[in-house]
């Protein structure tokens, strides 16, 4: 129950609270470290001022998910790694299709733990990186009720359109969360396939939302 907890806080601080940003204060040239500083700490400002998000309202963080998160996380590599090898035999449709009952399974999963992400603070580790590196891991240290709790970041240097550092990853108590919906969906994979996977998701997805109504 503390782990889910504590998932479930640090990754809404972290994803689904980014939501007081804008486009033109993400700076291309932004160090990782610094970013993790500023995203973490608009996430925390955002979830103590909004009451919706406070509540879990699924709807409202959809919308802000969307609108003001989204463009600053790697959400297809995300997926792509949650998946596994079968990704690169999906086709487009289905890929599209796996994208969005994730996001939805992420958001219903985790949106109940708004309401208790509360008075928390942070600190991030010095970063060990060279300036040449494209991918970089971001150390932060989480402190709320009970002991300090480290969260780790996986970030990766985009080049082009939107060029910056994105967030593809996070760990919290040793466990990357891609790699907790790996073993699961590589479950469904093998005994129903690809669309046996879009089918449990979207079952999953609806039976969450039934009991949020309950």
């Amino acid at each position: 129950m503390r782990r889910r907890f504590l998932m479930a806080s640090t990754f809404c601080a972290a994803v689904l609270g980014l939501v007081g940003l804008s486009a033109p204060a993400w700076a291309a040239d932004e160090a990782p470290d610094g970013l993790i500083i500023r995203l973490t700490q608009e996430a925390l400002d955002t979830i103590e001022a909004d009451k919706a998000v406070q509540a879990g309202d699924v709807a409202r963080i959809m919308v802000l998910l969307d609108q003001k998160v989204m463009p600053y996380l790697n959400f297809q590599r995300m997926t792509a790694s949650a998946v596994g090898p079968a990704w690169r035999q999906a086709t487009p449709e289905q890929r599209k299709r796996l994208e969005a009952e994730f996001k939805i399974l992420l958001v219903r999963t985790y949106a109940g733990a708004m309401s208790q992400a509360k008075n928390l603070t942070f600190e991030v580790r010095p970063l060990r990186a060279s300036p040449d590196d494209k991918e970089v891991v971001v150390r932060t240290l989480i402190r709320g009720r009970g002991d300090p709790v480290q969260v780790d970041y996986r970030l990766e240097k985009t080049p082009g359109v939107g060029a910056g550092w994105k967030i593809y990853n996070l760990n919290v108590l040793g466990v990357w969360l891609v790699d907790t919906y790996r073993s699961q969906f590589s479950a469904e994979i093998n005994a129903k396939g690809i669309d046996g996977l879009i089918a449990t998701l979207t079952e999953r997805n609806k039976a969450n939302a039934a009991a949020s109504k309950g």
